[in-house]
């Protein structure tokens, strides 16, 4: 066996791909697994931009991948930085009613939280004031069990994890073409490397639709790039948010709305607004990559996409353009929240899938090999929707994709 051979190598160094070497290894530690990862550092896009909730799965449709393991990967994540003495809180969040015609939606998310097995409590204004006092509203609910946590540090110990266990971490290694044969996959990345492969896993998030048709197999959906812009509260005015309060979302669309979010270490992110970004990786209205906006604006469900929701898209493109736009829409929320307490805070890139049609995938997606299918193709796993909340259920993904990873590997003789 050469020596850049592997059983599995992990296209993709976020907390997916990081999550998977590690179930690889505990299962199996006479596995060779390799993580490879186009940045100089682990979990640097969505994982480590994100406002780091631990989200309880109470938007989730009943039955779902995302409301399954929304809900037990929050606990197995709490038991996680527990174990290993990562920072952590269970906050619990307020989900907040602001006019009458919000009041049956929220009914109806507590009638969902409580399917998917939560813990949903109904609060009063009198109860909310108790728990929110600077926050406004006609009636809320509470899910005692959503959390906050840093999903980079918590990245980081997988990977430290799957380092123990003989995961290799090459960082800085993009992938530039992959060749699948019958005996094995080669992989091809800068710098002229090769690397050779029993199974290969794609965690690639933004990158993921590529990655699997450079492995040869057609996704079906194409990756749309959506930024999500944040503020945050000045130090002295952190006080007027407790824990988390969000609003009833529009079930219509797939982002929560601007809601106000304590982070672990202290500070207060306010948003956030969802634009689509120039670039799969553009992190503010200046990063424009022609090739990025190109696919995007020839594939047809970008087009039935914007026909579908433009009113709301309308919306989030004036929030980011205007401040005073993005503050009466906080107002909403947090009444005492003026302009000069929001300060410019990081931006991230949610990796959304969407089909020809224009519909946005709303659960997570696997495709490649697939255990109980014989046909499915052999060799390649890919992970081909995995936003929010896919850092909370890291654990249960990255069990899932390790257990499609393993039967390819025996399939695959």
């Amino acid at each position: 066996m050469a020596d850049d051979f592997y059983d599995v190598l992990v296209v993709g160094g976020g907390i997916v791909g990081l999550s998977t070497a590690r179930a690889l290894l505990a299962q199996r530690p006479e596995l060779r697994v390799a993580v490879l990862e186009k940045e100089p550092d682990l979990a640097a896009h969505q994982t480590g931009r994100n406002s780091g909730v631990i989200h309880s799965g109470i938007y989730y449709r009943p039955g779902s991948l995302k409301a399954r393991f929304a809900v037990a990967g929050a606990a197995a994540m709490v038991r996680f930085c527990q174990e290993y003495g990562l920072p952590h809180e269970v906050t619990g969040k307020a989900i907040v009613a602001t006019v009458p015609a919000e009041l049956p939606r929220l009914a109806a998310l507590a009638e969902r939280g409580r399917a998917n097995g939560l813990e949903v409590l109904e609060l009063p204004p009198a109860r909310l004031r108790e728990r929110e006092p600077a926050v406004a509203g006609l009636r809320a609910l509470w899910v005692p069990s959503t959390g906050i946590c840093d999903f980079a540090e918590v990245a980081r110990c997988y990977a430290r994890l799957a380092g123990e266990r003989g995961a290799e971490l090459l960082t800085g290694r993009e992938v530039l073409g992959i060749e699948r044969r019958a005996d094995a996959v080669t992989v091809r990345t800068t710098g002229g490397a090769e690397l050779r492969c029993a199974v290969l896993v794609n965690c690639a998030g933004l990158q993921s639709d590529r990655i699997a048709r450079l492995a040869g197999d057609e996704p079906g959906v194409r990756i749309i790039p959506f930024r999500g812009e944040y503020y945050e509260l000045v130090p002295y005015r952190r006080g007027l948010v407790r824990n988390l309060v969000y609003p009833v979302p529009d079930p219509a669309f797939p982002f929560l709305g601007v809601h106000l979010t304590r982070g672990i270490h202290g500070e207060v992110h306010i948003g956030p607004n969802a634009v689509p970004a120039l670039a799969r990786e553009g992190y503010d209205w200046g990063t424009v990559r022609l090739g990025d906006l190109g696919e995007t604006l020839r594939y047809p469900g970008s087009w039935q996409l914007a026909r579908r929701h433009w009113r709301q898209e309308l919306g989030e493109l004036h929030r980011s353009l205007s401040k005073a736009a993005f503050l009466r829409a906080v107002r909403r929320l947090l009444p005492s929240v003026d302009s000069p307490d929001l300060l410019p805070a990081a931006a991230g890139v949610r990796a959304q899938a969407v089909t020809p049609d224009g519909r946005l995938l709303d659960d997570f997606a696997f495709a490649g090999f697939d255990p109980a299918d014989p046909r499915s193709p052999r060799r390649t796993v890919h992970v081909l929707n995995a936003p929010s909340p896919a850092a909370t259920a890291s654990l249960p993904i990255g069990a899932e994709v390790a257990r499609r990873a393993l039967a390819a590997l025996t399939a695959g003789g």
